[in-house]
């Protein structure tokens, strides 16, 4: 019997099949990969705690390789046949993240491998937006729009018999596998011919521009790929020289000693040429803005506790200083973020002690060999240097940060605002499937360290 190809080789051929095209479709991306691999081996040489931190969580390999794409999706069923597109890659919906707040017409999920193995193999994920035409205000251009969605197939049929193949039997093998990930790589290919006029492309642009990016094409190009920094404000500050132009703001907290969450810039959005149709059979010039590159720098996973105070804390820091579009206010935005942020412990002894943040737990050398009485607690171990924590990588995302990245490059001068209306149940009607709540993720990942040290050192601690 042939052995079907893993689902992270899947993952992990298509990340590398999607990289390549962006980059010959986007050169820029290709300048910012070479920008972000010399700034990370810059940070690594300077800081050789950090090298040693990344090594010894196993998480050193994996940042060069490390990737996030975002595509928006128009209708219902495009986003559940994704869900088992991606399925075939090992990736799995993780998070609700509502836009409409930050004035997108979007909700969103991020598909992303799960488990330890899988992200250290490859963790690409794609951040995976529907759009909302419940918030066009216009009823006449709201049914127009799901008019021209109806009537496109973002997949090829190969792609379809593929994904069925392998829902099937359990998997590809060799030969499928590669077809497939060509196959699938078409839905994110970029088109420069709209499957709408010029009229209808403006007034859906005038809507939103995001709306006229999800519904004049054949298809929803990957409009960013972004790889991983491990020092994101040296590589905001070398953009230029590298002839690239920064958004004005790193979205996401502050610089700190102990990074949490997400932080993320890119450069704006490039305005490349694209042809409508004309009424009379052939094509009429125009222009798009949509595709643009990200990079971004992770920190710590956050408790519940730990996210309500970063809500508080970015919540207080925009109230004094709402970032503007331009960029105008950049520096006294980054100064009230600095200063709300002083209230969030910035040592990862803090972190833990405060239950701010989610921590993997291992033995030490001493804990590997040491004789541990009875009932010890598990502070008692770690005071003692026999067991040690390591802070969990947050793989997920921020809507706030999220939404800024795209009102920055889809051009907007003003915000344009909608009512928050999260709708988590139809979202999750829409893709089939309920998302994975990503706080019990990662306190799942927490206590099965734990329990693994537990185990190993063959004692049972006392109640804390």
């Amino acid at each position: 019997m042939t052995k079907h190809v893993t689902s992270s080789d899947i993952r992990a051929a298509f990340s590398g099949a999607m990289s390549a095209m962006y980059r010959t479709e986007v050169p820029a991306y290709g300048t910012l990969m070479d920008l972000v691999a010399r700034v990370n081996k810059e940070a690594l040489a300077a800081k050789p705690e950090l090298r040693a931190r990344l090594e010894a969580t196993d998480n050193l390999d994996r940042i060069s390789e490390e990737r996030h794409g975002a595509i928006r999706l128009g209708t219902a069923d495009e986003l559940a046949m994704m869900r088992r597109v991606f399925a075939v890659m090992g990736m799995y919906p993780v998070g609700y993240y509502d836009l409409s707040t930050a004035g997108v017409p979007v909700h969103s999920t991020a598909f992303r491998p799960v488990g330890e193995e899988a992200l250290k193999r490859n963790p690409f994920r794609v951040f995976t937006s529907l759009l909302r035409l419940d918030l066009i205000a216009d009823e006449a251009l709201r049914k127009e729009a799901a008019g021209i969605l109806a009537k496109r197939q973002i997949f090829t049929a190969g792609a379809v018999e593929l994904t069925q193949k392998a829902e099937v039997e359990g998997g590809l093998r060799k030969e499928d596998a590669d077809r497939f990930v060509a196959e699938v790589l078409e839905t994110f290919r970029w088109h420069d011919k709209a499957i709408v006029d010029a009229d209808m492309y403006h007034r859906l642009h005038d809507a939103h521009r995001l709306i006229a990016d999800v519904v004049s094409f054949k298809g929803p190009h990957i409009n960013h790929l972004t790889p991983r920094t491990l020092d994101i404000e040296q590589v905001q500050a070398l953009m230029p020289e590298y002839g690239i132009s920064p958004k004005a703001v790193v979205e996401g907290p502050p610089t700190r000693d102990c990074p949490v969450l997400l932080r993320q810039t890119s450069f704006k959005a490039l305005e490349e040429k694209v042809s409508f149709e004309d009424g009379r059979g052939g094509w009429k010039a125009g222009s798009h803005t949509a595709r643009f590159g990200e990079i971004e720098q992770r920190g710590i996973a956050l408790t519940p506790k730990g996210r309500g105070l970063y809500d508080k804390l970015l919540d207080q820091s925009r109230k004094v200083v709402r970032p503007a579009a331009d960029g105008s206010n950049a520096k006294a935005y980054e100064a009230a973020l600095a200063q709300a942020f002083h209230a969030f412990p910035d040592n990862w002894a803090a972190i833990r002690a405060d239950g701010l943040g989610y921590f993997s737990y291992s033995l030490t050398e001493n804990g590997m060999k040491g004789l541990v009485l009875p009932g010890a607690s598990i502070e008692s171990l770690i005071a003692d240097g026999l067991i040690q924590f390591d802070p969990i990588v947050y793989e997920d995302f921020l809507p706030v940060s999220a939404a800024g990245i795209f009102q920055s490059n889809l051009g907007d001068g003003a915000q344009q605002e909608f009512v928050a209306s999260p709708n988590q149940k139809r979202f999750e009607a829409d893709l089939g499937a309920q998302v994975l709540n990503e706080f019990d993720h990662y306190a799942g990942i927490e206590k099965a360290s734990l329990d693994a040290c537990i185990s190993q050192l063959k004692i049972r601690p006392a109640a804390e």
